[in-house]
């Protein structure tokens, strides 16, 4: 059945030589859009019209990857900052810090504290945000988002003057400052709740947030769109389903309505835009509790910690795919016993800790090392079996979630491969960059793509070989391979550099078969 592309995107794949003619030498606005939890193998004409065209017009990254842990939070943060979870500072979604929270973890994007609290609202990432630089350089931004983590992009509450004065953010109707609120339901109407899956109805407002509001008067220098879909139906039910797919379809009508906004403004030809999805995702084959898995092998395993927490108690802590511990006091003879458990397990995958233990990777090797990171995380093992609707990569995951629905969060290549999607007066037409690359490389890319500098070197690269006036040699990439053994476990991650950034491919593990 032949595809019929919308009127914009059909606009976005006009005649090479007639586009050059108008396009300008260098973007005067950044737009980053981001899919949340899309895979980059549902980027078709089929299911992403628009997007589609986008990637024909422009460039699409087929070697990129996601952060470690595979989050949203962690990638949020490292695509906002251009920091690994080290320098950085948020590990992942849901952390135990005991100066917020001495009982129980906390969610890295959306807690009280950053309402409250001035001291957390500016150190709690230890790296200054695309938005908070283009600010200070005296350009104003625009963030909207369907999901929390958007606010942290641009953290700051108190607006007292210059460009980040005039800076909105929303995030899941949300607002700062906070007189934008009433505003944005005056002429949008209240935001929808999320009753149904797709969440079609919220990333709709958000978007007309951005593009009928934040943009009425004029398209700021850069802006983000974070849209909840498709990741909370393929939570819900799994990648490749009905739903999930629905999920996709309503992503690509808020990227249609984007791109019809940038044109009526006549600012597409000089506009870079850049699609990409925080991670990707795999479906659940195994549902597991592992703090009762503890509980019975004889460990003292909670969900949240009591007022004093004993010696050697265990705090579990899901995060999906991916499963953290915290044991009080640090206990070095129960963070033995308990790697030891897990390399006896069904589930375990990748473990990873904060000292150094036979059998398992450190965090300091993995640029995950902070004071706040747990003893243990261990990614589940994946495999790439397909799921009931044929989509392949299939893990293990602890609490929240059922059998055949999907998480993510591992090191599966399917929870690591996600999309990069780039078109504009600065990037190449209509090619593929096979040279790997990941989120950490946004932030650097889209300061470089505005003639602006961090104060601080950032941990990921400019994406150069993408860029409409760069030389054709192409960076040399070098793949590595970690292991980990003992006589009865083996681990391994392999990893791939390019221009001193080091992007996860995939890692897995299991026991040694005898």
């Amino acid at each position: 059945m032949r595809i019929r592309l919308s009127l914009v995107a059909l606009a976005l794949v006009a005649s090479p030589a007639a586009y050059a003619s108008e396009v300008p030498q260098h973007a005067q606005h950044i737009v980053l859009v981001v899919w949340d939890g899309m895979r980059p193998d549902f980027v078709t004409p089929q299911f992403t019209p628009a997007l589609a065209a986008l990637a024909q017009n422009g460039v699409f990254f087929r070697n990129h990857h996601a952060i470690f842990p595979s989050s949203t939070n962690v990638n949020g943060v490292g695509i906002a900052t251009g920091a690994c979870p080290q320098r950085s500072g948020v590990v992942s979604n849901q952390e135990y810090r005991p100066e917020i929270d001495p009982h129980k973890p906390f969610d890295t994007s959306d807690f009280p504290a950053l309402e409250t609290d001035e001291r957390v609202d500016r150190n709690f990432i230890a790296a200054p945000t695309i938005a908070e630089l283009i600010q200070k350089a005296g350009f104003r931004t625009a963030v909207a988002g369907a999901k929390p983590i958007a606010q942290l992009f641009d953290r700051w509450r108190h607006r007292a003057s210059g460009a980040a004065h005039d800076s909105p953010v929303v995030y899941r109707g949300k607002t700062f400052p906070t007189t934008i609120g009433d505003m944005l339901r005056s002429q949008l109407g209240p935001v929808p709740l999320r009753k149904n899956f797709p969440n079609d109805g919220e990333d709709e407002w958000t978007t007309r947030a951005l593009t009928e509001v934040f943009w009425k008067d004029e398209i700021p220098k850069f802006s983000l769109l974070w849209l909840s879909e498709p990741d909370l139906s393929q939570h819900e039910t799994a990648p490749g389903s009905p739903t999930s797919l629905a999920a996709i379809r309503s992503s690509d009508q808020c990227l249609t309505k984007v791109l019809a906004a940038l044109k009526a403004k006549n600012a597409l030809t000089n506009t870079d835009i850049l699609v990409v999805s925080d991670h990707g995702f795999s479906t659940i084959n195994l549902a597991l509790d592992a703090a009762k898995r503890l509980q019975a092998a004889g460990f003292d395993a909670v969900r949240v910690f009591p007022a004093n927490p004993k010696p050697g108690q265990v705090l579990v802590v899901s995060l999906g795919g991916s499963i953290e511990f915290y044991v009080a006091e640090h206990e070095r003879k129960t963070i033995d016993r308990l790697i030891g458990y897990l390399q006896q397990s069904d589930f375990a995958g990748v473990i990873i800790s904060r000292t150094a233990h036979e059998g398992t990777f450190t965090m300091a090797q993995l640029q995950m090392e902070t004071r706040f990171a747990p003893d243990l995380l261990v990614a589940s093992r994946w495999s790439a079996q397909p799921n009931e609707f044929g989509i392949a990569g299939e893990v293990a995951s602890d609490l929240g979630k059922n059998l055949g629905q999907g998480t993510h969060t591992t090191f599966s290549p399917y929870d690591l491969d996600n999309m990069l999607i780039a078109s504009g007066p600065d990037f190449r037409r209509g090619w593929e960059d096979q040279t790997p690359s990941g989120n950490i490389d946004l932030a650097p890319t889209i300061l470089s793509l505005l003639g602006l500098k961090s104060p601080a070197p950032m941990d990921g690269r400019v994406l150069r070989e993408a860029l409409r006036d760069s030389p054709n040699d192409r960076a040399v990439a070098k793949e590595t391979v970690l292991e980990a053994k003992t006589d009865h476990w083996q681990q391994h991650l392999r990893l791939t550099t390019v221009e001193g950034v080091t992007y996860c491919l995939e890692g897995n593990g299991g026991p040694v078969k005898k």
